[in-house]
């Protein structure tokens, strides 16, 4: 949260703002994207919420936080997980009957009756059941499963770059396609061009590998 969400990704987002201011003002400024700004702003809506007396500050007691039967994670007769997260009635109403359970109040009891439910059935059973339904649920997968999602697969959300599966770039543009992502390159591969752009000599970047300056072992 603190590392992607609150600071690379607010960082990059602050330098597309200021871009964009740029070109209306003709001037540039500093982006001062710190982590702890960045995670905080996440926590905004929480914020809110407890302002209003909606959000409990009791750790495991609101809907979002494990304190809801319907907004969670069960294991199924498999041992393997799924997640559900009906928190509107309408959903809530098809989860319940999609699992053939009566409806109820929100708390142990119903959190009991949803296990049970769960348990009865393997995961990939259930997702038979509930995937393209409206009760708001998914299965947990694992990072080698994940790929293999047919949602994923349909997307495209996975790539495969010299053997190693990993997420594709996000988000997508419509006119402009991202580039995949390239392995990692070898100590010192691509330095020499790199000087090279930035203006120094040939006689400039011999005499820095000469002087073990920087690794200009790849070529």
């Amino acid at each position: 949260m603190g590392d992607f969400g609150g600071g690379a990704l607010y960082l990059a987002f602050g330098m597309m703002c200021a871009l964009v201011e740029a070109k209306r003002s003709g001037q540039g400024q500093v982006v001062d994207a710190a982590m702890t700004d960045g995670a905080s702003s996440l926590m905004t809506m929480f914020f809110g919420l407890h302002a209003a007396g909606l959000y409990s500050l009791d750790r495991g007691t609101n809907i979002l936080d494990g304190g809801s039967a319907i907004y969670g994670v069960y294991p199924c007769a498999d041992g393997l997980y799924v997640s559900v997260a009906a928190i509107e009635t309408k959903f809530r109403a098809e989860l319940f009957r999609l699992l053939d359970i009566e409806p109820g109040h929100d708390g142990p009891e119903l959190r009991s009756r949803i296990a049970a439910a769960f348990k009865t059935r393997s995961r990939d059973a259930w997702c038979a059941v509930l995937e393209g339904s409206d009760a708001c649920f998914a299965p947990v997968l694992t990072m080698a499963e994940a790929p293999e999602n047919p949602h994923n697969k349909l997307r495209q959300t996975f790539v495969e770059i010299d053997g190693v599966v990993q997420p594709a770039p996000a988000p997508r543009f419509g006119r402009t396609k991202p580039s995949l992502p390239r392995p990692p390159e070898e100590p010192g591969a691509g330095t020499r061009e790199a000087l090279l752009e930035w203006g120094f000599s040939e006689t400039d970047v011999e005499a820095f590998a000469a002087a073990k300056a920087t690794d200009l072992t790849a070529k």
